[in-house]
C-alpha cells in the first residue's frame, strides 16, 4: 500500500508525495494526487481529496481544507437518512463551499445486480452502486470535473468513495494497480474510524474489523468487470452520460 507514492518533478525526478492529511477530526482523508499514469507522469495534487463523513471536523479542520486546500466543492455520496442523522458542519457553507448530495444508494433500498453465483459479495454492492444510481455517478464526476479543488466523501470513505474515486482515476489513465492500492489504502485507517465513531456514541469497539476492511481484490474485480462489459470505466461513464468535454476537463484536471 502507498503512505507516499511517486510524483514527477522537472527532469523527470520522482519524489515522494505523502497524501494523508493530519486534521483533528477526520481520520480517513487524503489527496488523490501523485498516482503513476499510464502514459508517465502523476496525478496532481490540490485537486480532489478523498474522506470519511464531514461530520467531527474542527474549526481548525476547515479553515485548513477552506484556505490550504481551497476548497470549493464537497461531494456527499450519503443518503438523505445519513444526512440527516450526521450532518456536515454549516460552517462549510459559510465559507463559500457548495455541497451536492448525490447518493449511491437509493433511499428505499435495492436489489443487488445479477452476477455469477461465485462473486464476491462486495461486488455485488459495488456494481450495485453503479446499476442503482448511475446518473448520480456521472453527475458527480460531471461536477468534479467542472469545479475547483473538491472533496468526495460518504460514511466512512472507503466503499462508495472508493468506488467513485477509481472510476475517476481509471478514467484519467492512471495505473490499474495504483487505483486498486489508493482503494485498499483505506484499511490502515478504519480502526481509528471505529474508535472515533463508538467514542462518540459511547459503544463498545467491534471484537473484529476485519469485514469492514477494503479488500484490493474486490475493486480489482469491479475494474474487471467494467473492462469486460464495457471497455473500460471512461467507456462506462460515456455511455451512461457524460459528455465528451467533462470528460476532457477531468484528465486536464487531475492529470494535466
Amino acid at each position: 500500500m502507498f503512505d507516499a507514492v511517486p510524483s514527477c518533478e522537472g527532469d523527470g525526478v520522482v519524489a515522494p508525495v505523502d497524501r494523508w492529511l493530519a486534521l483533528e477530526g477526520l481520520d480517513n482523508i487524503r489527496d488523490v494526487g501523485g498516482l503513476p499514469l499510464r502514459d508517465g507522469g502523476a496525478t496532481r495534487t490540490g485537486v480532489l481529496l478523498r474522506s470519511a463523513s464531514l461530520r467531527y471536523c474542527t474549526p481548525s479542520d476547515i479553515a485548513h481544507l477552506v484556505h490550504e486546500f481551497g476548497l470549493r466543492l464537497v461531494i456527499d455520496l450519503r443518503t438523505q437518512r445519513e444526512r440527516e442523522q450526521s450532518a456536515s458542519p454549516a460552517a462549510f457553507t459559510e465559507a463559500g463551499v457548495e455541497t451536492v448530495a448525490l447518493s449511491f444508494i437509493p433511499e428505499e433500498g435495492r436489489e443487488l445486480p445479477e452476477t455469477e453465483d461465485d462473486v464476491d459479495p462486495l461486488v455485488h454492492i459495488y456494481l450495485g452502486y453503479l446499476r442503482d444510481r448511475a446518473d448520480n455517478v456521472v453527475t458527480a464526476v460531471r461536477r468534479l470535473a467542472a469545479s475547483g479543488p473538491a472533496l468526495v466523501h460518504c460514511a466512512a470513505g472507503k466503499d462508495r468513495t472508493g468506488v467513485f474515486t477509481a472510476l475517476v482515476l481509471e478514467s484519467v489513465g492512471v495505473e490499474r494497480d495504483a487505483v486498486v492500492a489508493d482503494y485498499a489504502l483505506s484499511a490502515e485507517r478504519i480502526e481509528a474510524l471505529f474508535r472515533r465513531w463508538t467514542a462518540a456514541a459511547g459503544t463498545p469497539m467491534p471484537d473484529d474489523l476485519t469485514p469492514h476492511l477494503p479488500r484490493a481484490e474486490a475493486m480489482a474485480a469491479v475494474l474487471d468487470h467494467l473492462d469486460a462489459d464495457h471497455g473500460g470505466a471512461a467507456e462506462w461513464l460515456r455511455a451512461h452520460g457524460l459528455e465528451e468535454d467533462s470528460l476532457t476537463r477531468l484528465r486536464e484536471k487531475l492529470a494535466g
